[in-house]
């Protein structure tokens, strides 16, 4: 199975999967209609943030545009000329409007897959209003296949709806971490509004009003709106239940429940006190109890204000601006379709490959076991790369029927010409200990043996995902059933 040719270097292409809405960024409904849910599903189908199946093929960019920010918040720190950083609040350089209209015609054409334009930060892109709007002016103007998506704190946020709909940005994402200020007040030192700086909780009192303000603006508006909350063990790990159903009510059509990036020289206040970010099994928790009551994102990578390519990946560096200052836009409409109708078909025979297997391997399966495999991929919802070239494992839970994404594991290269290897597989190994298996196009003798002596099973593959975790399901079943 080959994934469509794009005519790019070193870009593979990925995928995720359709949620259901019934309108605008509220939850779904019994009386949502087929109509209703084929428009919900057009209007994702190429977002990689909004659709799980959509991020194994489509890619994003964001432009750093918007300095500023009007709240502070205890895990952030924005930093500038770093390139070794991967988190939010962190770019290269900033960009002007035109230059960052310039820098997506440019990536437009390097990169046809790419169909959302995203302004995150480094600050808060409603606190820097001109400059955010007129660089959705641009775009709209000479790219109107690019969606456009903007996130914001959602301070501001009621103040700029009309506006956000005039410029059909049809995707909003607000952070919120809290429905209860006394539990903000441990995040939000102060807030800044309408040019008087509030400290402690009665800032936090301001800001959380904003977001639900902004929150019922957006679903009357039938803007599509992603929740974030990043998840601080001790402080709102017990209270993201509360917040998810909150937000639910409001509107919200999706949920991301984020790790805490938390390391003393990222240099943030969480980061010097010594608050520790929540460990894989905490964060899925979490995002499991908050499941049952809408849908939950887990795919997300907290990309860099200024990243680029599909998520898991960050090429920004091959586009400074120092180098696409110098590059004359290549945006073809019609170059881009054909490679979106090149990735639709892809995307079918994906399907028919799972299909395949579900129809023709079929276990019966007692006490609902279920399984978790991590997968080496590159993109394009393949098992496609080689064990020791992977920055991260995607992990997948299969319990026979299903085949449901849960998260990522960030790791370092193995392959490092001998230096340091078997400390990072060592790390490798941990990061992936609740797994059966990990699914990969090549592996070496050595650390195979390691993983089996770690439990670990290895299967050396070029197929779909959801197919070889099928297949590799189905055969730990069976032995599992004649131990």
């Amino acid at each position: 199975m080959t994934p469509p040719s794009t005519g790019i270097v070193n870009s593979p292409v990925t995928e995720i999967r359709p949620e259901v809405k019934s309108k605008g960024c509220g939850p779904c409904s019994s009386g949502s209609t087929v109509e209703v849910d084929e428009r919900l599903q057009e209007r994702i189908a190429k977002h990689p943030c909004y659709s799980e199946e959509a991020h194994h093929h489509y890619a994003r960019m964001h432009v750093a545009v918007a300095p500023a920010c009007n709240i502070q918040c205890n895990y952030c720190n924005r930093k500038y000329d770093c390139a070794n950083e991967s988190r939010p609040g962190v770019v290269s350089e900033l960009l002007t409007p035109e230059e960052a209209a310039h820098k997506v015609l440019v990536i437009a054409g390097k990169i046809p897959q790419m169909t959302v334009l995203g302004i995150a930060g480094p600050g808060d892109p409603l606190a820097n209003p001109e400059k955010t709007f007129r660089t959705f002016e641009l775009i709209a103007d000479k790219a109107p296949d690019i969606k456009l998506c903007l996130s914001t704190n959602g301070l501001m946020l009621p103040e700029y709806i009309d506006r956000i709909r005039q410029l059909n940005i049809d995707h909003v994402t607000i952070t919120i971490n809290m429905v209860d200020p006394e539990i903000g007040a441990m995040i939000y030192p102060w807030v800044h509004y309408k040019r008087k700086r509030y400290r402690g909780i009665e800032g936090v009192k301001i800001l959380h009003e904003k977001q639900m303000e902004g929150l019922q603006a957006l679903q009357e508006a039938d803007i599509l709106c992603k929740v974030n909350s990043v998840m601080i063990p001790g402080i709102n790990d017990e209270h993201l239940a509360e917040v998810n159903k909150v937000i639910r009510s409001k509107g919200a059509f999706l949920h991301n429940i984020m790790p805490l990036i938390s390391a003393p020289e990222h240099g943030t206040h969480f980061g010097l006190t010594g608050q520790r970010g929540p460990t894989p099994k905490e964060l899925k928790a979490v995002q499991d109890k908050c499941a049952g009551n809408m849908k939950m994102m887990r795919h997300c990578r907290q990309c860099r204000a200024d990243a680029v390519g599909l998520l898991g990946e960050d090429r920004s560096q091959e586009f400074t601006k120092d180098k696409f200052l110098e590059m004359a836009p290549e945006y073809d409409l019609q170059k881009r379709q054909e490679v979106h109708a090149g990735i639709e078909k892809f995307k079918e025979e994906l399907k028919a490959a799972k299909k395949s297997v579900e129809t023709s391997h079929s276990v019966s399966v007692q006490n609902n076991v279920k399984i978790m495999v991590a997968v080496a991929t590159k993109g394009g919802g393949l098992v496609n790369q080689h064990f020791g070239h992977a920055k991260e494992f995607q992990v997948y839970e299969v319990d026979g029927k299903q085949v449901q994404y849960v998260g990522h594991r960030r790791i370092d290269h193995y392959c490092q010409g001998g230096y340091g290897e078997t400390a990072t597989l060592e790390k490798i190994i941990e990061a992936i200990a609740d797994c059966k298996a990990v699914l990969v196009a090549k592996i070496g003798e050595c650390p195979k043996e390691k993983l089996h002596a770690a439990g670990i099973q290895t299967v050396e593959t070029y197929d779909a995902i959801e197919k070889v975790a099928l297949e590799y399901y189905q055969q730990y079943v069976q032995e599992l059933v004649s131990c």
